[in-house]
């Protein structure tokens, strides 16, 4: 079973349509995908539509909410949510608004710094989804203000940039349990950058968690093997996926190329199974 468990579409930051992100999943050969936009679950329903197409693939409802702590960002991802639940897209609906206030409050920052920067192309990069700093790093890119993505967050609008601004999120375990209400598996993403993750583990497990990201994009295989360690001690799933965009810098791996085992995969559809969550509304998974 080969799967990808992170990837994102044009309804957050990702280059691709869902369609598109679908087609690409079935001709690299991948058998299972969750959608994981930031903030949004717009980019599901037209997936597993497109998924309608392809009997070998299997499409995991999900999501990627961005979570505030005293120094960072912690990022949970949720599986086999509802993603009709009203209080989950009343919610969802929230954080857009506040990532498009954000957005423009950035934008009159690069302004201040002699960037000019067209809100109308950020839209238009956006494509309808929820707006996040990758677009405005491209509009920048666009207008020769730098000469790259990473100089984008590295010098501007990175979280001690001088063009950053705060915008509405919940905490790590407020997520959790968002996730949970929407019946679905919350999952902690891409650990290894989070200040005291000893202390903030046992919190999550306590709201909830079930699951943390440890097959991921350009972890060693020493990294793999300790939160491998971690999410055994505290028997949690170990989940994986590239986190990816389709970004055209060629900093990112290909979709699919982030070897998870497929126990792991089992592990996840087993306890969704376990707890009787629906995979795509009307129709139970094996």
């Amino acid at each position: 079973m080969k799967a990808d468990l992170h990837l994102h579409t044009s309804a957050s930051d990702g280059r691709l349509e869902p369609r598109e992100l679908v087609g690409l999943a079935v001709k690299v050969g991948l058998d299972v995908i969750a959608i994981t936009d930031h903030d949004s679950i717009d980019g599901v329903a037209p997936a597993i539509a497109a998924a309608q197409a392809y009997p070998s693939l299997t499409v995991i409802p999900g999501v990627e909410l961005s979570t505030d702590v005293p120094r960072g960002e912690v990022h949970i991802l949720g599986y086999f949510m509802d993603y009709t639940d009203v209080n989950l897209t009343a919610t969802l609906d929230g954080l857009r608004d506040s990532r498009k206030g954000r957005a423009i409050r950035m934008i009159a920052k690069l302004r201040d710094l002699g960037m000019e920067v067209q809100w109308r192309r950020v839209e238009e990069l956006v494509q309808g989804g929820s707006v996040g700093r990758p677009h405005i790093a491209q509009a920048m890119l666009e207008a020769g203000h730098i000469s790259s993505l990473r100089e984008a967050f590295d010098k501007y609008i990175g979280r001690n940039g001088p063009a950053y601004a705060e915008r509405e999120k919940m905490t790590p375990a407020e997520s959790v349990r968002l996730i949970l209400n929407a019946r679905g598996l919350p999952v902690l993403a891409h650990p290894v950058d989070i200040e005291d993750l000893d202390i903030l583990l046992p919190e999550l497990i306590k709201a909830g968690l079930v699951g943390i990201e440890v097959f991921y994009t350009k972890y060693t295989p020493e990294t793999m093997s300790r939160l491998l360690t971690i999410a055994q001690q505290h028997k949690l799933i170990a989940t994986g996926g590239t986190d990816y965009h389709h970004f055209e810098d060629g900093k990112e791996d290909s979709m699919g190329t982030v070897f998870i085992p497929s126990q792991s995969v089992e592990q996840l559809f087993s306890l969704a199974d376990k707890r009787n969550l629906e995979l795509i509304k009307g129709r139970k998974y094996p």
